[in-house]
């Protein structure tokens, strides 16, 4: 009884500090792009801290990272979407970010028993596959004709290569990479701190 409340402290402590990081690294993201605005792609690394949600605490936490992520985004890098379509993209927004953190839980539950690292990166790929996948989906339900104009506005034939390209694009790519690379080795890290700390107190 004693060791599941104390496991449970210790992962609303962490769900905790990730919430904080959710958010510090959507800001980061936000100033990266107001100082380098003509930069080909977008550092953000926002999607790490619900990978680690996933792995270090349950679905449960991963799910509410993402939501918070949803906020997150709402109040600071919704603008655009929220100019055309409110409920949309309040909708389209936290269903996004909730998935992700969901699916990537999921995802980490499913194979953590056959081998930890491997359902970490499994978690890495799966949060932003999710996470980009419902708002194209959410743009071609909701906004498809608003980002059409967008895509010939910027010399793109069509709402979909645009979709792709255009909003999406590398940062994509740039998102799966630097999950994949870092949450494994976050998630070490901890582990091995953890396993420290323990063997003080034995000690």
């Amino acid at each position: 009884m004693v060791n599941k409340r104390k496991m449970s402290t210790e992962k609303m402590v962490m769900g905790a500090i990730l919430t904080a990081l959710v958010v510090v690294l959507q800001f980061v993201a936000l100033a990266y792009r107001a100082l380098f605005p003509l930069a080909p792609f977008t550092i953000t690394l926002v999607l790490v801290p619900i990978v680690l949600g996933a792995a270090l605490c349950d679905t449960r936490i991963a799910g509410w990272l993402g939501f918070v992520f949803g906020i997150v985004v709402l109040v600071t890098d919704a603008g655009a979407f929220l100019a055309i379509n409110v409920p949309a993209t309040v909708l389209v927004v936290l269903v996004k970010g909730t998935l992700a953190g969901i699916f990537a839980g999921l995802s980490y539950r499913a194979f953590e028993k056959k081998n930890h690292y491997f359902a970490i990166a499994l978690a890495a790929v799966v949060a932003p596959v999710v996470n980009t996948g419902v708002f194209l989906i959410g743009c071609r339900l909701f906004f498809f004709e608003t980002i059409k104009s967008w895509g010939l506005a910027n010399g793109f034939d069509n709402a979909l290569s645009y979709m792709i390209l255009g909003l999406v694009g590398i940062n994509f790519l740039i998102e799966v990479a630097m999950n994949i690379v870092l949450s494994p080795v976050i998630v070490r890290l901890i582990n091995i701190r953890k396993k420290s700390i323990s063997n003080d107190k034995f000690l």
